[in-house]
């Protein structure tokens, strides 16, 4: 039994507002004909719905920077986002139900080799603006500069129009954008793991605890796992209990 507390603290308008970022096609995608999101994020938002038994609207965006944002006037509950530091300010965050890669992508004869490389003087990397990817960089890039796009769709155009050297990005993104590069790349290594959470905004306080259990619940009863293969993303793994690695 969900009680009156929780169900304030979850949904505070009586719908639970959960923000799903399409951008990242590892957790949803949007149909560009009907708007339709499908996706891990949206298969689990439902069950938490279904579970609390309230009405579940999606918020959809088409970057984590632009969902991020939202948090701030109060457009969404919950989200599906990575873990940093840099949000938590504003956000409160369970364990990781998903863990993706961040990489870059090269064009053709492009002049570097690994990861490790791409931070050189004069290189400039393109992101989209204040994802995951982009907040660990800013803080660990020491000679390379960032440049900023508004969703992972124009990050794409920076390096299309060669206003950047290489692209930073989730994997599975990158690895559709090189189909549309010939000649392009995506590194087999990576330069971070990025962790995907559930975040709720802060001041929640019994909310967050429900959701922490939430989350390993899915993950220990395999539903996150089937969900993945349900929407056929390749490429990622479910992270361990967070219960375990506490005890550990």
């Amino acid at each position: 039994m969900i009680s009156p507390s929780l169900h304030s603290d979850l949904a505070p308008t009586g719908k639970l507002r959960v923000g799903i970022n399409y951008g990242n096609p590892v957790l949803a995608t949007r149909d560009a004909a009907s708007g339709e999101l499908r996706g891990v994020a949206v298969d689990l938002a439902r069950e938490l719905g279904r579970r609390t038994e309230l009405a579940v609207d999606l918020v959809s965006f088409e970057s984590a920077g632009k969902m991020f944002d939202a948090v701030k006037a109060g457009a969404w509950d919950v989200a599906f986002l990575a873990v940093d530091p840099g949000r938590a300010s504003e956000i409160d965050f369970t364990a990781p139900y998903v863990e993706i890669e961040g990489t870059y992508l090269i064009p053709a004869g492009a002049p570097f080799d690994n990861v490790a490389d791409v931070d050189r003087d004069g290189v400039r990397v393109g992101v989209s603006g204040k994802s995951a990817y982009d907040l660990f960089l800013s803080r660990n890039l020491q000679k390379a500069q960032i440049v900023r796009a508004q969703s992972p769709e124009s990050a794409f155009d920076l390096i299309l129009s060669a206003k950047v050297d290489v692209l930073a990005g989730v994997r599975q993104t990158l690895v559709a954008h090189s189909a549309k590069l010939p000649g392009s790349r995506v590194f087999d290594g990576r330069f971070m793991g990025i962790g995907q959470a559930m975040g709720i905004a802060k001041g929640r306080g019994e909310a967050v605890q429900y959701l922490r259990e939430f989350i390993e619940d899915v993950k220990a009863s395999g539903f996150v796992a089937r969900a993945i293969e349900k929407s056929g993303v390749r490429g990622v793994s479910v992270p361990p209990s967070a219960r375990q690695v506490i005890q550990q």
